[in-house]
């Protein structure tokens, strides 16, 4: 009753007619109709860690298509004197990190000779004594930190006669000095003499030395000289050059004519950068065969992923068909073709991928001779899923409904039931790329294949193959390989959850 007295006592004034002389309808939608992809974009980008993968991807993608055309360096590069040189970046130079050099124990020997390598050229190869010690011999050793790529010091190299004057030509240019007096029993004491026609040069002695080592004149002090074209021929040694005033002196040969040129000692850092018109620096550090593994590693994930997107596509499109007509027409079709599909899993990709290699890949080459390998048996994993979705699907009311309107079986299958069980399928075709990569990679580490170190074709597990047997003394070989290849797996498995969940049709228009 108290209730009813409250609503009789409201004013009438209260009241009034809402849309009185209106006709009610349905208002038109507002907001912008959101297709099926632009759903499932929506539904992509809320999930971070599939964003953060993907822009992974991409990185990656970039670094193996950007590296190579600007690098210095090519598959085909390769110096022996620079070969395991460790990974050196310039933002770290002054850093006891990622400078190029490594903490070593030398003896006294083995000091005095990294010690002079520096006091010809002032370019030390020691960047730091941490301390010595004697051990029970009473031998000393050093602990020191030694750059890779300066220990190299002083090579001999054999030139030709216009090689020498090229190189005479460059020193007198840019005063930078290449060739240095040859070491040892090369410094050769002579003695002028004049028989009335023509100087002679009688050899007086000869000091003793070890190849490599600093050259001495008669004070003791080092040479910081070089020749140039400008000195004069004497004696056939056109490369001679006196030190001091007088009849007498100490001759020191700077390169030795031989029949076909002359042999020279070079400072091996600056001919390097005469060569090749800049100094040696590899930013992920270089091979076995001094190779810079920052360009073969690009090249090589350009090879991994070119061939892992050509394998998962191919595979994709015949498992995307073979599935489907299996799983859509079931029954006796079903049958036959699912059998079909057993005997092929049931071979083991070793035994193809090995039989493949002995008997193709002489005629078609290693390659290609892998990719019909992959092909040969790994559409049975997307068959596989593709026929467990239609047979989810296919009995679905929407279905049922398509068909007794007269719907086509192929547009019942590409329009209705292959949208539904896309998700699932993209997610194993993407997860094809990452295990292509292995398989690829463990075949080359067994020597299944082998794709040839000295051509331009490279891929990562070959050089995780290559790398094996430097694990414990150079782990640089082998590290940068094996986190590129743990980054694309994570990567790719983050990725591929995401596109399972935004390419679900069940969950669009649901938040995350």
């Amino acid at each position: 009753m108290m209730e009813e007295k409250m609503i009789y006592d409201i004013p009438k004034e209260k009241f009034q007619f809402v849309q009185r002389e209106k006709r009610i309808h349905d208002e038109r939608l507002q907001t912008k109709a959101v297709g099926y992809l632009g759903d499932a974009w929506n539904r992509f980008r809320t999930n971070k860690s599939a964003v953060v993968a993907f822009v992974l991807i991409l990185v990656l993608l970039l670094f193996a298509l950007v590296v190579p055309p600007i690098s210095h360096y090519t598959i085909n590069f390769r110096d022996g004197y620079y070969k395991t040189s460790l990974p050196k970046c310039s933002l770290f130079s002054g850093l006891d990190f990622w400078d190029g050099a490594s903490r070593q124990q030398q003896n006294t020997a083995g000091y005095r000779y990294l010690q002079s390598i520096g006091l010809e050229n002032n370019k030390p190869a020691i960047k730091k004594v941490y301390g010595s010690f004697e051990d029970s011999t009473g031998e000393t050793f050093y602990q020191l930190r030694v750059d890779s790529y300066r220990s190299v010091g002083y090579v001999y190299v054999n030139l030709s006669d216009a090689e020498y004057k090229a190189l005479m030509d460059y020193q007198d240019q840019t005063g930078i000095q290449v060739i240095f007096p040859l070491s040892g029993t090369q410094n050769k004491h002579f003695v002028r003499g004049n028989d009335g026609a023509n100087f002679w040069y009688k050899l007086q002695d000869e000091s003793q030395g070890s190849s490599g080592a600093p050259v001495l004149d008669e004070n003791g002090n080092f040479i910081n000289n070089y020749l140039t074209s400008s000195d004069p021929q004497k004696a056939g040694y056109t490369s001679l050059r006196i030190a001091g005033d007088g009849e007498n002196g100490v001759w020191y040969t700077y390169a030795q004519k031989n029949q076909t040129g002359y042999r020279a000692r070079v400072e091996y850092d600056e001919y390097f950068n005469y060569k090749n018109g800049f100094h040696a620096s590899f930013l992920f550090g270089s091979n076995q065969y001094g190779q810079d593994i920052f360009t073969c590693l690009a090249v090589g994930a350009r090879f991994s992923l070119l061939l892992a997107i050509c394998v998962a596509s191919i595979n994709f499109f015949l498992g995307v068909l073979y599935g489907s007509t299996e799983g859509y027409y079931g029954g006796a079709v079903d049958m036959i073709m699912e059998r079909i599909s057993d005997i092929l899993a049931s071979v083991p990709f070793v035994v193809v991928a090995t039989l493949f290699q002995l008997h193709l890949a002489g005629k078609v080459g290693p390659v290609v001779s892998l990719l019909f390998a992959f092909i040969m048996t790994g559409w049975v994993g997307t068959a596989a899923r593709v026929r467990t979705q239609f047979y989810r699907f296919k009995g679905q009311e929407y279905v049922l409904a398509a068909r007794t309107l007269g719907a086509k079986d192929r547009r019942i299958i590409f329009k209705h039931i292959f949208p539904n069980s896309l998700g699932t399928i993209v997610t194993g075709a993407v997860m094809t790329i990452p295990g292509v990569i292995f398989s690829e990679s463990m075949l080359s580490y067994l020597h299944i294949i082998n794709l040839d170190t000295s051509s331009t074709v490279t891929s990562i597990g070959t050089m995780l193959s290559n790398g094996q047997g430097y694990l414990s003394t150079y782990p640089h070989i082998i590290m940068f390989p094996a986190i590129f290849i743990a980054i694309l797996e994570i990567s790719f498995n983050l990725f591929g959850n995401g596109l399972r969940d935004a390419l679900n049709p069940s969950l669009r228009g649901a938040e995350n």
